[in-house]
């Protein structure tokens, strides 16, 4: 069967005020939902890979993270979801969700919080989808068995999802296995899979890298409306400082496992004050950043 392709329609933004205004170090009141402290991990021979991350996201507000490959981001946000990859572990420092400490991954007090109060998208949603089974028996077995839906009631909240997510002919789509959908379709998937319990925060991986500007772009409103309806609390990884600009109020800047700048999205790609950041909004001066600062 051909691979059925980018059917989407476009998911009004609400008419209203965003969750979180635009964050800058002074009005930093609000308790964190999530949060590392002093956050250090290191592998099996004893290096060290992160090294001392402090970083925290409020209720509603969205926070980038930047730098290059390698620099941390992603195991940083691995260890928020308590999956770090095997051979790594968090050697210092504290992960805590909703003011629960959460720095042992194989704490049961985790049974309530993945999936529940976080959920994660990643770059190549394929690769976390079963190509042998149908997307909505996957979809409908996450709501069954982390969102606690009756059987009775999962295809009609599995439908609900998607078409809030903004696809067209929900049915046909919920039929479909994973070669059959194009990779802007199988990431909204995935997103309706992660919000399915509906979490307080979700951890967007570099979640857009792969598609092409289009559906980017409409992936990003996504984002954004999300936001605005359900109060979410987004970290939002990548390397393409024009991405965070559009989405993020707060900016951490990554490099060899620090963080080397963080701040107001404004502030930092305005004003950078370390010289990597400087590097990085030279790379990207082709984007034109200026038009999404505020």
């Amino acid at each position: 069967m051909p691979q059925l392709h980018e059917h989407v329609r476009t998911v009004a933004t609400p008419q209203a005020q965003p969750v979180a205004p635009s964050f800058d170090e002074a009005s930093l009141v609000v308790p964190a939902v999530a949060s590392v402290q002093n956050l250090r991990i290191g592998d099996t021979d004893g290096a060290e890979l992160v090294h001392g991350v402090d970083l925290q996201v409020r209720p509603g507000e969205a926070v980038g993270i930047v730098g290059e490959s390698g620099s941390g981001k992603t195991l940083t946000c691995r260890a928020l979801l308590g999956i770090l990859p095997p051979g790594l572990r968090i050697t210092s420092g504290t992960v805590t969700i909703d003011g629960v400490d959460l720095t042992d991954p194989a704490s049961a007090r985790w049974r309530g919080v993945r999936g529940r109060r976080i959920g994660a998208v990643f770059q190549d949603p394929a690769s976390y989808l079963n190509p042998a089974i149908r997307v909505g028996d996957q979809l409908e077995e996450v709501l069954r068995v982390t969102a606690g839906v009756p059987r009775a009631q999962t295809r009609d909240r599995a439908h609900d999802l998607l078409d809030g997510l903004g696809l067209r002919d929900v049915d046909t789509v919920l039929r479909r296995r994973v070669a059959e959908l194009s990779g802007g379709m199988l990431q909204r998937i995935m997103i309706a899979i992660a919000l399915a319990a509906d979490p307080a925060i979700l951890i967007a991986d570099e979640a857009t890298t792969a598609l092409d500007v289009t559906v980017q772009a409409e992936l990003l409103d996504l984002l954004r409306t999300l936001r605005l309806e359900r109060g979410l609390a987004l970290i939002l990884v990548s390397h393409d400082l024009a991405v965070v600009s559009q989405v993020c109020e707060r900016v951490a800047v990554f490099r060899d496992g620090r963080i080397v700048e963080a701040g107001g999205t404004n502030r930092v790609l305005r004003a950078p004050g370390h010289p990597y950041t400087r590097q990085l909004l030279a790379a990207h001066a082709e984007y034109g950043l200026e038009r999404y600062l505020r």
